[in-house]
């Protein structure tokens, strides 16, 4: 109980610092929202700039300004967007299904292809298997995931023609279709990170004096890696993989414009590009949020999955 007040405490305080440093930066970057809202330079008048300054509340002192936002996006409330002219919420909503769709893609792949590999790595500790795993898992990490993507569209989009060269389809096969390849080029990366963590916990596990003595009293290998590894190595693993979804709801902007799907990171792209201040705040919100939520839970969930973390609560 006390682990979970702390750490929604502190998700809070994070919160407000973050949303205030979100805020004002926004105000510290180049150019004039003032300016963009106007649009024509020939209505730039002096009261045409007092009345859209009085009409987004760009008159009031910064702090002001902050606690007027703030207090509106603690309702739902996150603005009118300056170049769409119509409520933020409604444009995340419409864009957030894709970048959640993506998501939730590229995490099964590479949960399922990290996990599996990393098993197979501590497993076959030391022998050519384990080699030749860290040597891929080395070389996918080190390059970029818009790098992969481009290379996953000229060969089977434009040259095999298997998949579509940019959207995020309608329905849910043909939206399946559509992510496929982007899913791809997210979890590449991810998948050699959470290979390494996984291989390294198991190898940890594999060493320990309680797996030695069940190994000595002839418990079967399954067995043994079932009950004894795998069981004990799940907290570095989970922790890992959650950091890993909660950056890609936070990253998934060249992804999304590598191939043209109108997600929340593509929405972040074109708001950054056009001065579109109410969107880039709301969109940074949304992945400062996320990030704390998903780190949050994992570490509340955490001494569920391993007794020892629960203990060593209790004794402090």
């Amino acid at each position: 109980m006390i682990r979970a007040a702390t750490r929604i405490a502190g998700m809070i305080l994070t919160l407000v610092v973050s949303s205030f440093v979100i805020f004002a930066a926004m105000y510290a970057a180049p150019g004039d929202p003032v300016t963009f809202l106007i649009g024509n330079p020939e209505n730039m008048t002096p009261e045409r700039v007092a009345e859209v300054k009085a009409q987004y509340n760009l008159d009031q002192p910064l702090i002001v300004q902050y606690g007027l936002w703030a207090s509106q996006a603690f309702v739902g409330n996150l603005g009118t967007s300056f170049q769409y002219h119509q409520p933020v919420a409604e444009l995340m909503a419409t864009r957030l299904p894709a970048t959640l769709a993506l998501v939730a893609m590229a995490s099964v792949l590479f949960i399922v292809a990290g996990v599996g590999l990393g098993i197979l790595s501590a497993l076959r500790q030391g022998k050519r298997t384990d080699s030749t795993i860290t040597a891929a898992t080395t070389l996918a990490a080190s390059v970029p995931s818009f790098v992969i993507g481009l290379l996953l569209v000229s060969i089977f989009s434009v040259q095999l023609g298997w998949f579509p060269v940019s959207g995020a389809g309608e329905g849910f096969l043909d939206r399946l279709h559509h992510l496929a390849l982007p899913a791809v080029a997210l979890a590449v990366g991810a998948v050699a990170i959470v290979s390494r963590v996984t291989r390294q916990s198991m190898v940890e596990q594999i060493s320990m004096d309680h797996v030695e003595a069940a190994r000595s009293f002839g418990l079967a290998p399954a067995k043994l890696i079932r009950r004894h590894v795998l069981r004990n190595a799940w907290g570095p693993i989970l922790t890992m993989v959650a950091l890993v979804v909660a950056s890609m709801l936070a990253g998934t902007v060249v992804v999304e414009s590598v191939f043209g799907i109108s997600g929340v990171g593509k929405l972040l792209v074109d708001a950054i590009n056009t001065h579109d201040f109410p969107v880039v705040q709301a969109v940074l919100l949304y992945m400062v949020i996320t990030y704390m939520v998903v780190t949050t839970l994992v570490d509340l969930v955490h001494p569920l999955l391993d007794p020892r973390i629960k203990a060593k609560d209790k004794k402090s």
